[in-house]
């Protein structure tokens, strides 16, 4: 599989903190690949998605899309590569769900933003697979959070990306719709050979879902590699500081994790 995202020794320190925020971090992302990034708070999430955002560039090492620096793409050229969707999106007031998703396209759009047949097929293919269509004309800022979260998604995925980052993308969704979401995104990744990144919090959907992992403390790498070989009990309570009952669900072969009480 070809390589398009990746990580060579980065480490990033904010001014004024003697802690790195990300420490020497390295890893790939290939082509139809879905790699989730796991870890307790303060592990360096934030600051990783940042970095693969190109908002943040690294106090050393390399963040490289396709071989070249992210700080080196025009915004115009990576906003047509790459689509992040944020923890905590901002609302377009006023502006209906069909309207924001078709921002999704102005990447590709010539300055006069004119929408073509492409963007307007792009959008109604997007709105169906992330069940909008019966709220295309609804206020964004009108909606709930959870129904928020699936407008920016499909804003991303109309921006068709090479890849696609996703910081918590399951939030604020019903057990429903974060699972079809989990499974769009994975059909996605496969479909358009898009490299995928995302941040989770819910380790069951993490083993079922993810082709590989990363799971951070503290700024630094715990491991990566597959859920057989990262999410284990042993390093899962090195990284989240508590004992968690690792299964296997014998319908799937997934692994399943239930957190387990203090005995104290």
């Amino acid at each position: 599989m070809t390589t398009v995202l990746s990580l060579e020794a980065a480490t990033v320190r904010y001014p004024g903190s003697a802690k790195a925020a990300l420490l020497n971090a390295t890893f790939a992302v290939s082509e139809g690949e879905v790699l989730a990034v796991i870890g307790p708070n303060g592990a360096g999430k934030s600051t990783l998605v940042r970095l693969l955002a190109a908002t943040l560039s690294p106090t050393t090492g390399k963040a490289l899309l396709r071989g070249r620096p992210l700080q080196h793409f025009e915004r115009s050229e990576l906003a047509r590569s790459l689509a992040v969707v944020s923890q905590h999106e901002t609302v377009a007031f006023g502006y209906s769900v069909e309207q924001v998703v078709m921002m999704g396209r102005a990447p590709h759009q010539t300055a006069w933003m004119r929408k073509t047949a492409e963007d307007i097929e792009s959008v109604e293919l997007v709105l169906a697979q992330c069940d909008l269509l019966a709220l295309r004309g609804a206020r964004v800022d009108q909606l709930s959070g959870g129904e928020q979260k699936r407008v920016a998604i499909a804003r991303a995925l109309a921006q068709k990306p090479q890849v696609l980052i996703l910081d918590e993308p399951s939030a604020f969704l019903d057990v429903k719709h974060a699972l079809a979401l989990c499974e769009l995104l994975v059909a996605q990744a496969r479909e358009r050979n898009l490299a995928c990144v995302m941040v989770m919090h819910d380790l069951n959907a993490t083993a079922a879902f993810a082709d590989r992992v990363l799971l951070l403390k503290e700024g630094a790498t715990v491991a990566v590699g597959s859920v057989a070989d990262v999410m284990t009990w042993q390093r899962l309570r090195e990284a989240f500081g508590c004992d968690l009952y690792v299964g296997v669900n014998e319908l799937t072969q997934d692994r399943y994790f239930v957190p387990m009480r203090s005995k104290t």
